[in-house]
């Protein structure tokens, strides 16, 4: 018995995979045994290091919560300058004109092929030489200015590939009805394309939450890394209840926002189902039968 997409699995391959599950369960089981073993015999599970998370409010106030505030800012300016970066760059590499195609790939390349933690440390220094922004601020404009440089390189990189995964006729049929390239791009081709890119832009902005923890690590940049220093540091050496929390926290944030893409999607694809009127086969008859031809696309339908 099978169906169109797969072949339903007969006796011997149902036994096989109830094995294989058992197995699976039984592994992940003894490694999660041997962790807490492990953790257990060096003091890491006593009450006192994971008290001032579970019952006191001084760690949130004082450590956890401004070194979240400054994450959520770096991840929220990057988000907000390399967005609308990337699409200027995907779409310029995508121009009939080299004097704009070419320099935007060399852009896109340059900064893609480029480590986020080097362009950080670049930054810093940059901004360390040439400008009089204070050290106090220098590690949020360093952050942010790697995140941007890197993510709206790649950024460009999934508008492009977006665009470009649509069909030609697309285009062909904008071009039927008078449309000009720029009109295209706008009306027609970034609409449809943004629902397939949507899933690999999110993936990038999760990267992007991610990789401000490069400065708090290596730029004394006060987010949500910095934090577990001082925190081990005055709660007496509970690194890893303090490594386990921030790590939850960054889960959270970055399970929020998938979850809320997932939905923006669904929402996108529902509306293009509901919106638009589609003339059929049984339309055109019915106005060849009465003696009239169907109206132009984009005329006037009123009498």
């Amino acid at each position: 018995m099978s169906s169109v997409l797969y072949d339903v699995p007969g006796p011997r391959a149902r036994r096989r995979n109830v094995l294989l599950s058992v197995v699976f369960v039984i592994a992940f089981a003894a490694t999660v045994w041997w962790v807490v073993d492990k953790l257990n015999e060096k003091n890491q599970l006593d009450w006192a290091k994971w008290e001032p998370f579970l019952t006191g409010s001084e760690a949130w106030t004082t450590y956890i919560w401004p070194g979240l505030e400054n994450t959520l800012i770096a991840a929220a300016l990057a988000m907000v300058i390399a967005l609308p970066l990337g699409a200027f760059f995907g779409i310029a590499r995508l121009s009939d004109h080299w004097s704009v195609r070419w320099p935007s790939g060399i852009v896109v390349e340059f900064f893609r092929a480029i480590p986020v933690l080097i362009l950080m440390l670049f930054a810093n220094a940059a901004y360390s030489e040439f400008t009089d922004i204070s050290s106090d601020d220098r590690p949020l404009y360093a952050v942010v200015t790697g995140l941007v440089l890197y993510n709206a390189s790649v950024l460009a990189e999934i508008v492009r590939a977006g665009i470009l995964a649509l069909p030609k006729g697309q285009s062909e049929a904008a071009m039927a009805i008078g449309l000009r390239k720029g009109q295209t791009m706008r009306y027609v081709l970034l609409p449809q394309s943004v629902t397939a890119m949507l899933p690999a832009i999110v993936s990038q902005l999760v990267v992007i939450v991610k990789d401000t923890a490069l400065g708090g690590a290596l730029l004394n940049f006060s987010d949500l890394m910095a934090a577990v220093r001082p925190m081990s540091s005055f709660y007496g050496a509970n690194t890893i209840a303090s490594f386990t929390v921030v790590a939850v926290i960054f889960i959270l944030i970055n399970f929020a926002l998938t979850t809320f893409a997932s939905w923006l999607e669904a929402r996108l694809r529902r509306s293009k189902k509901s919106t638009g009127a589609v003339v059929g086969v049984e339309m055109i008859e019915d106005l060849e039968t009465v003696g009239h031809a169907p109206p132009a696309p984009g005329s006037d339908l009123k009498q």
